[in-house]
């Protein structure tokens, strides 16, 4: 019983200990934690409504903090309170690029610009498998594959960017959708459907431009499967056995997100 009553108290004392031990204190350049993503979230969401506005986040990550504050904090982090944290964030807003800055402290935006320049911010990835519905819907495309002798079910696309090459400001999201073909292969970029150009405004979420300018005909989809499981001999010799090793540990340390 004595044992038993020891190791019970063994764990008790255990519990208590890591109970009591302080957390570590965050960083200021700590990357957001899924807790601030989501206050992001709700405020933005509450200040535009998706009702009423068009709402979508392109990107959200920290705000840094000046230098001068940063370095305060830095020098004597046990006394020094640590900076307020914000995140940055681009968001398209009816049609429009803001760059806003949420403030955690008070739980508002505390500033938001709307972006005048050249260049629109990341794709979505919503934005993009819409686009590539679209497209994949679209009965000229699909005329366009049949006329090929091809299966719709087998085609897949995505959508990239049109690029910049020095024109006026445009101020439409353009991508363009490419699409290839498997049927055979998972290798899809070795069988591209070549000759066939889609492209859609991703405001307006619809085609505005199909060409289907020429045939080119499509490469066989044999011995174009990377994957090992369907490699087949003969094959080149192995790799001799290398062996990397520190018998006092590795020179750096990892504190958090920080690596000394």
């Amino acid at each position: 019983m004595a044992s038993i009553f020891n190791v019970q108290l063994f764990f008790f004392l255990l519990i208590i200990f890591f109970t009591i031990q302080p957390t570590q204190q965050q960083h200021p350049l700590d990357p957001l934690t899924p807790s601030e993503l989501n206050l992001v979230q709700t405020i933005l969401t509450h200040a535009y409504p998706n009702s009423n506005y068009n709402l979508t986040f392109q990107y959200v990550g920290l705000d840094d903090p000046d230098k001068p504050t940063l370095l305060s904090w830095l020098s004597n982090h046990s006394t020094t309170k640590i900076p307020q944290r914000r995140a940055f964030i681009i968001a398209r807003i009816n049609h429009q690029t803001h760059e806003l800055i949420v403030d955690f402290s008070n739980h508002s935006i505390i500033s938001n610009q709307i972006y005048q320049g050249h260049g629109f911010p990341l794709l979505t990835f919503d934005e993009q498998k819409a686009a590539n519905a679209l497209t994949l819907a679209h009965a000229p495309f699909i005329a366009s594959v049949s006329k090929r002798g091809l299966k719709i079910n087998e085609v897949v696309c995505g959508s990239f960017t049109v690029g910049w090459y020095g024109e006026t400001r445009n101020n439409k999201r353009v991508v363009k959708v490419m699409c290839f073909y498997l049927d055979g292969t998972v290798n899809m970029f070795m069988r591209p459907l070549e000759g066939v150009t889609v492209t859609v405004d991703l405001e307006e979420m619809k085609i505005i431009g199909f060409w289907d300018r020429l045939t080119v005909p499509m490469p066989k989809a044999e011995g174009t499967d990377y994957r090992e499981s369907e490699q087949k001999p003969p094959f080149l010799l192995p790799l001799k056995k290398i062996t990397v090793e520190q018998p006092d540990g590795p020179s750096f340390e990892i504190d958090g997100h920080g690596v000394r």
